[in-house]
């Protein structure tokens, strides 16, 4: 075969591929937006390597994003093989207390030790104390849960969670944040009647969730928008719904109250430059939503935790560039310690005496 006819196959194979990067029919819509410039990691954010410190336990723990841990300090983890695991305090062999046949997300402990979880695949659930596994709630207002994302039970005894998106599943996670459109709910379930309310609608990503210790606002992570919003459960401002904190450096995932006033927040992934780029392109988010996933923009290793005040200001700054435990998903505080789930690694990240690491 001639070079010219090389060339020429060369050629059509590119704008064959040109063409079905741009032209191609999919069901994607994104948005244009404008996303802010990026603070990166300075000021409150400023890099450290204070997450080197991370003990990594509970290998067997298959990418658990979220971690429980009860009065006792056993350790529960939500696997990506759909099982509950418990680890007892001082071992490392896990016992099946439960298996969803879904994907656990999210995992908190009412206070007469039941066991709720925010199941990607199956909804919100409950493993009660006998050992039974009830599904909770599906949908709300004619509009099933497609992503089911995260819980934590009030010191009401409500049940608030998350819908990360009622149009894509977990496994769309990426083609979601590329559209930004605000698919994403705020929700509350009452285990006394049984009912399931919608208190914001029309988030980006819906995530995290923490309540505060007197009931007085929900918070809830928008992934994609990089910020945290809060939500007033009662008060002068109840029903309205203000920024906790914005304009983060990396996007934001699981949230948990902890002692003293502060909030936990884990930022699973930095932000991606180009994805910011192209905010305001929907034309080019769309033609890399074509693109194999293997090919899209993917998380990045650099680790990092927030422990912020009531007011949105930060006070504790962990991170790893290098990412011993990446991509935290959740953070627990317990006993003066730190416990972390990952999206992507095995087992369970430990930071012991947070508080002296920090100093």
């Amino acid at each position: 075969m001639g070079m010219k006819r090389i060339i020429q196959l060369l050629g059509i194979g590119l704008l064959l591929i040109l063409g079905y990067l741009f032209f191609w029919p999919i069901d994607v819509s994104p948005q244009a937006w404008q996303s802010p410039e990026t603070p990166g990691y300075t000021g409150s954010f400023a890099e450290n390597t204070l997450l080197q410190a991370v003990e990594l336990r509970h290998m067997d723990c298959h990418e658990c994003e979220d971690v429980a841990v009860d009065s006792i300090g056993r350790v529960y983890g939500a696997s990506v093989t759909g099982q509950i695991l418990r680890f007892d305090a001082g071992g490392d062999s896990p016992v099946e207390i439960a298996n969803t046949e879904g994907r656990p997300l999210g995992l908190d402990f009412d206070q007469d030790g039941n066991l709720y979880i925010a199941d990607a695949l199956a909804g919100l659930l409950r493993l009660n104390t006998d050992g039974s596994l009830e599904v909770l709630s599906t949908e709300v207002d004619d509009r099933p849960f497609r992503f089911v994302d995260d819980v934590e039970v009030g010191p009401d005894g409500l049940v608030y969670f998350s819908d990360a998106s009622d149009r894509w599943m977990i496994g769309d996670y990426k083609v979601d944040i590329l559209e930004h459109q605000p698919y994403g709910r705020l929700l509350v379930y009452d285990p006394t009647t049984g009912q399931t309310t919608t208190l914001l609608d029309d988030l980006y990503f819906a995530n995290g969730i923490a309540v505060a210790a007197d009931t007085s606002f929900v918070l809830v992570n928008e992934t994609s928008n990089y910020q945290t919003l809060r939500y007033y459960l009662k008060g002068p401002k109840e029903g309205q719904v203000d920024t906790f904190i914005q304009n983060l450096p990396a996007f934001p995932d699981g949230i948990s109250r902890g002692s003293n006033g502060i909030y936990w927040l884990a930022m699973i992934s930095p932000r991606n430059p180009m994805i910011d780029k192209l905010s305001n392109s929907p034309f080019m988010r769309r033609a890399i939503a074509r693109l194999p996933d293997g090919a899209q923009p993917a998380p990045a290793t650099h680790a990092g935790v927030l422990g912020i005040d009531a007011e949105g200001n930060v006070q504790y700054n962990f991170q790893d560039p290098q990412g011993k435990f990446s991509q935290i998903s959740s953070v627990q505080e317990w006993n003066g310690d730190l416990y972390f789930g990952s999206l992507a690694r095995e087992g369970v990240g430990v930071l012991k005496d947070f508080r002296s690491v920090a100093e």
